[in-house]
């Protein structure tokens, strides 16, 4: 992923070492204060509900599906969200960019499928067994070698078509839901028209919530608020497990979730620690599972919220957003055990156009980016299309297929642009 022209050049990145250097947590704890506004706040809101709603129910649902107690269940949901904050929190005060933590949605449709056929000791084993992959291949600083080979306009074209399911989800929420949709989105032009210095998805939530709470749509809270006493479960090594649990999750972390993420920085204008996002992404992925968790890593859609213009004009501020995301992360995972109650309370049709409204900014600069210059045209077409699909090969998610079928098509199709790009390097 060459960095384009348009990148801000000053951002607090070295591409010569393999722990990239930031502005560091002094700066970043002195400046929060002052970024933390209605614009942060909602964006970091945003993302936290889109995060502990849908994708919560894909672990809870396929753990009690294979059978797995609720202490067992509260405790993974500890790990994946408190690791994920944690990673929120670190790399957005060190770094004063919006990176954000979270954990891999199609991983946890991956993981929860091959519960069935693996002891839960094993699949904690194959959980740490990605997270070390993730964590060799981050600390050989092959992924910025890579990024830095991958042609700019296929890498965002692959972001616009990973992005383009949320802008298709305000259509399928307004028809499966209207009034709730229609209010969401009469709150977000009414902020975004009348009262800009509040970002339009905060009118939204709010328009939305009033909707669905005057319609019925959210559900009864059951249970009560407690922590969660976290479960340590010892792993055990099995080969099948990691070749068929380990392994794929490693490929969606590293060319699902990072790439996303990465991309989406980029197409904002910044300059992300390409080498640190991987290894905090193998940390997490070994750190998590000693919970239960199936890895805690960067995550793309979360980092595209928080790094929209959603979360406010002044990209320098829009880091407090994931920090404000990262915190309700910890919360949530703290209070797991409260989260089936919890996640089970929102419209999914609110969450669903909500989280369309905040990618608008995001999915049309990826969009012109992808498609602004005549280089690379074909290969970033194919990466949108094969982004758009939603295709999984191998148990790979469609953004890895995306950027592989991309490249490819450049280099059987545009090989010129190669040369030229190479040409001018020297």
């Amino acid at each position: 992923m060459a960095i384009p022209d348009n990148v801000d050049r000053t951002a607090p990145t070295e591409e010569n070492r393999l722990i990239e250097r930031g502005p560091g947590f002094a700066g970043g704890m002195r400046e929060l204060p002052r970024h933390l506004n209605p614009a942060t706040v909602g964006a970091g809101v945003v993302a936290a509900i889109f995060g502990c709603t849908g994708p919560a129910l894909i672990v809870i649902d396929g753990a009690s599906a294979a059978g797995l107690g609720p202490a067992v269940i509260a405790s993974w949901i500890f790990g994946i969200y408190v690791f994920g904050g944690l990673i929120s929190i670190l790399l957005a005060l060190y770094y004063r960019q919006p990176i954000t933590g979270a954990y891999s949605i199609p991983g946890a449709a991956l993981v929860t499928a091959a519960l069935p056929n693996f002891s839960f000791p094993e699949m904690v084993g194959a959980f740490m067994a990605a997270g070390l992959i993730v964590l060799v291949i981050g600390l050989t600083g092959l992924v910025r070698k890579v990024a830095d080979w991958i042609p700019f306009p296929i890498i965002m074209a692959m972001i616009a078509g990973a992005l383009i399911r949320f802008g298709v989800g305000i259509v399928d929420s307004a028809a499966a839901a209207p009034v709730v949709a229609v209010a969401a989105l009469v709150g977000f032009v009414l902020l975004s028209r009348f009262l800009p210095m509040v970002p339009g998805v905060v009118g939204a939530l709010v328009l939305g919530g009033i909707a669905g709470a005057a319609t019925g749509a959210f559900g009864s809270l059951q249970g009560g608020l407690g922590l969660s006493a976290p479960v340590v479960t010892a792993p055990a090594f099995d080969v099948g497990a990691v070749l068929a649990v380990a392994v794929p999750l490693a490929l969606l972390v590293i060319g699902a979730e990072n790439a996303q993420a990465m991309g989406v920085l980029m197409a904002e204008r910044y300059r992300p620690p390409f080498n640190v996002m991987t290894i905090v992404s193998g940390l997490g992925g070994v750190l998590a599972p000693v919970f239960g968790g199936h890895n805690a890593n960067i995550a793309g859609p979360m980092t595209a919220i928080c790094s929209s213009d959603q979360a406010g004009p002044d990209r320098a501020g829009r880091y407090a957003a994931t920090v404000v995301n990262g915190v309700l992360f910890l919360l949530f995972g703290v209070f797991a055990g409260v989260t089936v109650a919890v996640v089970s309370i929102m419209p999914p049709e609110l969450t669903a156009t909500v989280a369309g409204l905040a990618m608008i900014g995001v999915l049309l600069r990826s969009l012109r980016a992808g498609f602004a210059e005549p280089r690379f045209q074909l290969g970033a077409f194919f990466a949108l299309v094969i982004a758009m699909s939603g295709v999984t090969i191998l148990d790979i998610s469609a953004p890895f297929w995306a950027l592989v079928g991309g490249v490819l098509a450049s280099v059987l199709l545009e090989p010129k642009h190669f040369r030229a790009r190479k040409e001018e390097a020297a």
